[in-house]
């Protein structure tokens, strides 16, 4: 029974290996997206914000811990990037992954509008927070209307961007789920 077990984790590591070279290719796919195409294709000079709602879906599908790394790994590459300071974008990132994972926990992944509603408010939560800390650590003057502005068009971006994504990121995301979670013993024993 033992050479079984040992070739069923050997399989299962190969899997989550395969799994994190995806989710970094799927990173630059992301970050070509944002920075390329987006840049001709915004809204009144806003663009969405792909890295919340790929963030988002890590901890979803595969829990805190793995949400939690990839948010500050993406965040510290887009800091050094994209950013004036360093550490904002990863300290919320961060954030996302890990409130990817309570969500997981609460709620359901199976309805688009608690999808929705997710991508919406961890959108907020990322852009207020990043906001208040470069803010506070650049000395940017505080506009709440131009932010409000900029943030509204950002939500609805986003929002729309969830609707034609969710079906291609809920069978990804069960695949990433089954293997990270080893859920497939768990199902057959709620359903039998």
């Amino acid at each position: 029974m033992k050479p079984y077990w040992n070739v069923k984790r050997k399989v299962n590591q190969l899997k989550k290996v395969l799994i994190n070279v995806i989710l970094v290719a799927v990173f630059f796919f992301i970050y070509l997206l944002q920075t390329n195409f987006f840049s001709w294709f915004n809204i009144a000079g806003v663009k969405p914000n792909l890295f919340v709602l790929y963030v988002l879906f890590i901890g979803l599908f595969a829990g805190k811990r793995p949400g939690i790394i990839y948010g500050v790994l993406i965040g510290l590459i887009l800091d050094l990037l994209t950013s004036q300071s360093l550490g904002a974008t990863s300290i919320m990132l961060g954030l996302i992954g890990f409130l990817g994972g309570y969500f997981d926990k609460n709620f359901s992944k199976e309805n688009r509008i608690t999808i929705m509603g997710m991508g919406v408010g961890v959108c907020f939560v990322f852009e207020l927070g990043v906001y208040i800390i470069n803010s506070s650590i650049l000395s940017y003057p505080i506009e709440i209307l131009g932010f409000l502005k900029i943030l509204s068009i950002e939500l609805i971006f986003n929002t729309l961007l969830t609707i034609i994504i969710y079906p291609i990121m809920q069978k990804a995301g069960y695949i990433i789920e089954e293997i990270y979670k080893n859920r497939n013993a768990a199902l057959l024993t709620r359903y039998f």
